[in-house]
């Protein structure tokens, strides 16, 4: 499952992709699954278009496409859909591993200054726990001595 914001930029990719994904008259076919699998394997990303003779919506085929080769729609408009699924071999010829987050250094820097202000009031609060321990301590000892 991606994220929305993966999702995001995976359509803006998309934008400047060629249609090479026709899906005909037939449908959903194993000849054209074959050849969806083949493309994602050499692509990770693939727009293609279902032709009026199809009798099916974009949605449709992008849905079940989706399902046999256990990738994610990405888009519907129209009768264009976009198609992504992870491709070992592509990220081996690129040597790059699954998409990396990006970090953001402003980011970044607030958390760890969260951090450090956190473990500072963790050890302030317990100084003031250890403190009010030895005062109500004292305050015993005093009082039994009192008594006495």
């Amino acid at each position: 499952m991606i994220t929305s914001k993966q999702r995001s930029e995976l359509r803006s990719r998309a934008n400047e992709l060629e249609t090479t994904l026709m899906v005909g008259k037939e449908g959903v076919t194993d000849a054209l699954i074959d050849e969806l699998d083949r493309q994602l394997e050499a692509r990770e990303l693939v727009k293609g278009k279902v032709l009026e003779t199809a009798l099916m919506s974009a949605r449709e085929v992008s849905d079940q496409l989706c399902e046999a080769l256990r990738a994610e729609g990405i888009q519907c408009v129209g009768n264009k859909f976009v198609v992504w699924r992870h491709s070992e071999t592509l990220a081996k010829k690129t040597g790059t591993a699954k998409a990396k987050a990006k970090v953001n250094p402003v980011r970044a820097g607030a958390q760890k200054r969260r951090a450090v202000a956190k473990a500072a009031r963790e050890r302030r609060n317990e100084y003031f726990k250890q403190a009010a321990i030895e005062y109500a301590k004292q305050r015993r000892r005093a009082e039994r001595e009192g008594e006495e």
